[in-house]
């Protein structure tokens, strides 16, 4: 047994059995640890995700155990780290790149549209691109300018990417393993303000999911297809209802299921729908969820207009229209950049605007 696979047993045996409490971030952490271990052609690297553990320690602890070879520092320039990207998914490897801000990232776009979104279909799926670019995003701590934005958008526009956006700890494992072991590229988007979130899970039975990959080499225990991908396009009922949807991802789940919890005090059944994955996106348990309900509100931070949340209500529509009592209503952020750090409550969905929403969907006296 490897050094690496002694004391991965030795921390597994240290715990205690059954559901134990984990933060978002350590979750993340733990997902790449263990397909780390799972892989050795899964590298990690961005910049001050080696000795510092990343700027939210999402990093923390990987360069330590796995080296300075796979979990690196690189210089300031995300063009470029996208671009290395590129060239080692091409040659086996499955990185796993980290840009620090959602608005950092913006250098590295040329990159993900033309050259990693369009790889496989460029060379007639010769070539695959096994990588993941990990994005801090969204609002609700407090960032000054460059550091808060919702950018899901611009990816989920782009054919050839996958947009993952966990809103769970669970999900945050489950997911990242998920879009590690994919063969095509991932843009998992990871709500900043609920890294610090914290919920009793348990590791063996998430770890249990994964059980049958492994190896030595670069591209051993790569996910070889067989076995299908349970969060890939699955959205999840994170709350039942019956007079109500709230449709949310991400970051504005918690907040959808806070609205929900209000609403229960008023009397209404409020169904939350976790979109998880925007792209493939799960239109048969959205528009389940809104043909028993009759109503919907669609909950996001990004700027309503030609948002992520502007195709849900298409697609809503479309799908739902004889089911529907009123129009599908949409609570955003607005069309305005990401304001000071003083107004950003200001901006954000809150629970008093999705309640307002919801009282705006035509409920017969």
């Amino acid at each position: 047994m490897s050094t690496v696979a002694e004391a991965a047993a030795a921390r597994a045996a240290a715990r205690p059995a059954g559901p134990e409490p984990l933060t978002f971030a350590k979750a993340l952490t733990t997902a790449m640890a263990d397909e780390m271990r799972a892989d050795a052609g899964v590298v990690v690297f961005g910049e001050d995700v080696g000795t510092l553990g990343g700027v939210f320690r999402v990093t923390d602890g990987l360069q330590k155990e796995f080296g300075a070879d796979r979990c690196f520092d690189t210089p300031l320039a995300e063009s470029g780290i996208a671009g290395m990207a590129i060239g080692m998914a091409m040659n086996g490897l499955r990185p796993v790149i980290e840009m620090q801000f959602d608005a950092f990232a913006y250098p590295a776009f040329e990159q993900i549209v033309s050259h990693i979104a369009k790889m496989h279909n460029r060379t007639r799926g010769r070539v695959r691109l096994p990588l993941v670019i990990r994005i801090p995003y969204a609002g609700g701590i407090g960032g000054v300018e460059h550091h808060c934005d919702s950018s899901e958008a611009y990816y989920a526009h782009t054919p050839g990417l996958k947009v993952f956006t966990p809103a769970t700890v669970a999900d945050a494992y489950r997911m990242l393993r998920e879009a590690i072991a994919s063969d095509d590229p991932v843009v998992f988007m990871e709500p900043k303000k609920l890294y610090w979130s914290k919920d009793l899970v348990d590791l063996d039975a998430l770890r249990s999911e994964f059980a049958g990959r492994g190896g030595e080499g670069p591209g051993a225990g790569a996910h070889d297809g067989a076995r299908r991908l349970s969060v890939d396009g699955a959205a999840a009922v994170a709350r039942s209802g019956t007079d109500a949807t709230l449709i949310a991802y991400g970051p504005t789940v918690p907040t959808a299921l806070a609205a929900a919890e209000a609403a229960a005090a008023e009397g209404r059944s409020v169904e939350v729908i976790d979109v998880r994955t925007i792209v493939p996106f799960d239109d048969e348990t959205v528009s389940a969820s809104v043909r028993k309900t009759g109503r919907a509100v669609v909950v996001a931070e990004a700027a309503g207009f030609a948002s992520v949340a502007s195709e849900i209500v298409a697609r809503v529509q479309e799908r739902c229209f004889h089911s529907l009592a009123a129009p599908v209503r949409r609570v955003t952020g607005f069309d305005i950049p990401y304001p000071a750090p003083k107004l950003e409550h200001w901006y954000l969905p809150s629970v008093d605007r999705i309640l307002d929403a919801l009282d705006d969907l035509q409920w017969e006296d």
